[in-house]
């Protein structure tokens, strides 16, 4: 059985799992129509877009959980219902407390994926958009991606706050921008 990338076994030309005649390249042709539909799609804006999105989710996801189990807010007190007095959470049995602690911890995961995947998913859209009108490839789109972004986030608190936010989330995707194109050290 063959999979993606991996060759059929040993061959005279290139090893265990190398085609023989390749250098270890992709057995892919990149003129079949298929690959070119994929590599297509998953170059389109609302593929970065959605990607970006889904990724952020499930890294928000786990960021909060982490956050959620070190937080030194955790509920001491649980109310039984709406309105009705709060209990000690010590006083309730072993099961109930580990309920309410999962409870918090699910509530907080939960937000945190929604947010996460809000801010990637609106960075990656808006750079996309940007990089198509610029039609460049450089540090200026993220800088605008970023402020754009920041804006948009801090709308609800004026135009200070956006311009804040802007400022901010600009900076913050220069200097990232900034390390990832930097060139690697050769070994």
């Amino acid at each position: 059985m063959n999979f993606p990338g991996v060759g059929g076994g040993a061959t005279p030309g290139g090893g265990v799992g190398v085609p023989a005649g390749s250098a270890g390249g992709s057995q892919f042709d990149p003129n079949d129509a298929s690959v070119k539909w994929l590599t297509n799609a998953m170059e389109s804006c609302y593929a970065k877009t959605a990607m970006s999105g889904v990724a952020g989710f499930g890294l928000g996801g786990l960021f909060g959980i982490f956050m959620a189990s070190m937080a030194y807010d955790t509920p001491y007190h649980t109310a039984t219902g709406p309105g009705a007095p709060t209990t000690p959470i010590t006083s309730l049995p072993l099961k109930k407390q580990l309920a309410a602690g999962f409870k918090d911890m699910g509530k907080r995961s939960y937000s945190t994926a929604k947010n996460f995947g809000m801010v990637g998913a609106l960075f990656s859209g808006i750079e996309c958009g940007v990089e198509g009108l610029r039609a460049k490839n450089d540090m200026a789109n993220g800088v605008a991606a970023g402020c754009l972004t920041g804006a948009i986030l801090a709308r609800n608190g004026g135009p200070q706050a956006a311009a804040v936010g802007c400022a901010g989330f600009a900076a913050f995707s220069a200097a990232i921008d900034a390390w990832m194109r930097m060139p690697k050290e050769e070994d």
